[in-house]
């Protein structure tokens, strides 16, 4: 299976939908792809929705770690929204929690990235 990765900007933040699977095969297209996006002037935070994310091995782990050192040296705030069970489980055994924050969707992600501005 491939992995689909839709980008829409609001204001100082990038939404990136996820679909299919974030393993070795996709990995370094979509963290390409995140980066020309976040390169772009005046991008600050990030929201990774992972509704439709069905896999997701190492290779995906550090492609997310690595977005979120990015957001965090620039003083933004990278946060998660719409985590499937299995690919949640994978958050939690690795700890990442522990330094994202997770919303149950995009609406109150957002909400909570303009509260904290």
């Amino acid at each position: 299976m491939n992995l689909h990765a839709e980008m829409e900007r609001t204001r100082d933040t990038l939404i990136v939908r996820l679909s299919g699977e974030l393993d070795h095969h996709t990995a370094d297209d979509v963290r390409m792809r995140m980066d020309e996006e976040l390169g772009r002037a005046g991008c600050r935070h990030l929201v990774l929705s992972l509704k439709s994310l069905q896999f997701m091995d190492s290779s995906g782990l550090g492609v997310i770690l690595g977005r979120y050192k990015l957001i965090k040296q620039r003083g933004g705030r990278m946060v998660l929204c719409d985590v499937n069970p299995s690919v949640y489980r994978l958050f939690d055994m690795s700890g990442l929690f522990k330094i994202m924050s997770i919303f149950e969707n995009e609406e109150v992600a957002l909400s909570d990235l303009e509260v904290a501005l």
